[in-house]
């Protein structure tokens, strides 16, 4: 925990520090009081939209009351203080802008750990398993924000009680920081298209990005014998291999710690990326948010090189970011073409995900408009 740093604070007249720990990459506040049952919503909200945080010494069941309260009053504000969007990329912009305000002020309630995850509280449930999951082993106390502390609760159930996969007639696991396959359409997608004609003869196929390990099991399902699935994460991979091993699969995937394609060729080569080429604002989004394309061009232009002659590449990605102003089909189709790639087909679903009909969500109108695509590629015939 060496390489975390350090977050200072007066207590009773003493000077106090400990390691900060932020999955979201945040610097320690700078101004730190100390809190208990007595400081009020209001208070409490005012400070930490100062940039002030709060470490609690109270009731833990009532800094969770605390936060929910902190929550609705920012909730207000933001209802108050919206702006009227003038485009889709502006409303995105600034939805953007507003969730990142909105986490920075409600991360100033925080809360001390001991040296096992233990939280010295009144009342405080048992989460030292959540965080061993989501941060390993502790050697020393360290201070987190209450909603960091939630996160890794619900990633903590997640990971217990798993994500109904109907294409794999099972339920997949993600580990803390891993994207959960809660969209089912674009997996369907996978498990729906017809395989290519090269797989009868030459069954080897890579999934590049496999996160949970999802779609290398349906190809496994499938039948393809041999599949190389890759990601760089090493939350990613050791998800991925649980999963696997979980599904009796393992003697047909190979997961192996790649930046993007593991050498050799395939019949097969499938890649759901990000689907939003923007900046993530933490770690924890680099699953959603792709920056400058990165990963989807790099798909595209290392694809026909690893593609066995008469091989796909199956590329899965939403259109949203075309909806938002992001990226236009138009420049898809150009990057395509200009990595030696060619569209043999395009399969279109919609999704069912219930934001599609939240109409409360400033991004409505993007979601209601979005499809999911499988755009099935092959390499361009040398000339």
């Amino acid at each position: 925990m060496s390489d975390f740093p350090m977050i200072h604070w007066n207590e009773a007249g003493i000077d106090q520090s400990a390691r900060w720990r932020s999955e979201s990459g945040t610097p320690p506040p700078k101004r730190v009081v100390i809190a208990d049952d007595r400081i009020t919503a209001d208070a409490a909200y005012r400070l930490a939209c100062e940039g002030t945080a709060l470490l609690w010494r109270g009731d833990y069941q009532n800094a969770r009351q605390l936060l929910q309260a902190m929550t609705r009053r920012a909730g207000q504000k933001s209802g108050k203080n919206r702006r009227l969007a003038t485009s889709p990329g502006e409303a995105f912009h600034l939805h953007r802008q507003a969730q990142s305000q909105r986490a920075r002020t409600l991360g100033m309630l925080l809360l001390p750990f001991n040296a096992d995850h233990s939280v010295p509280l009144r009342r405080a449930p048992d989460v030292r398993q959540a965080c061993t999951e989501a941060y390993g082993a502790a050697t020393e106390p360290y201070v987190a924000s209450l909603r960091g502390l939630l996160g890794l609760i619900g990633a903590h159930e997640w990971r217990k009680n798993g994500v109904d996969v109907a294409a794999l007639n099972a339920r997949m696991h993600p580990h803390y920081g891993v994207f959960a396959p809660i969209r089912g359409e674009y997996v369907g997608l996978v498990n729906e298209v017809p395989l290519p004609e090269l797989t009868r003869t030459r069954s080897v196929a890579f999934d590049i990005g496999t996160g949970t390990g999802v779609l290398a099991a349906v190809l496994a399902r499938r039948g393809i014998k041999h599949i190389i699935a890759t990601d760089q994460d090493q939350r990613a991979l050791a998800c991925a291999r649980e999963n696997l091993t979980r599904l009796g699969l393992t003697a047909q995937v190979d997961v192996m710690q790649a930046d993007l394609f593991p050498e050799g060729r395939a019949a097969l080569i499938v890649c759901n990326p990000p689907w939003v080429p923007a900046r993530p604002s933490s770690p924890l989004e680099y699953a959603v948010f792709d920056p400058d394309s990165r990963m989807l061009l790099g798909f595209l232009n290392g694809l026909a090189a690893h593609l066995e002659t008469g091989g796909e590449g199956w590329l899965i990605l939403s259109d949203l970011a075309e909806h938002l102003g992001l990226r236009t089909c138009a420049e898809l189709l150009a990057a395509i073409a200009a990595a030696g790639l060619q569209v043999i087909d395009k399969i279109d679903v919609k999704p069912h995900h219930p934001r599609v009909s939240d109409t409360s969500d400033p991004l409505h109108a993007a979601r209601a408009a979005e499809l999911t695509s499988l755009w099935r590629l092959k390499a361009k015939p040398a000339d």
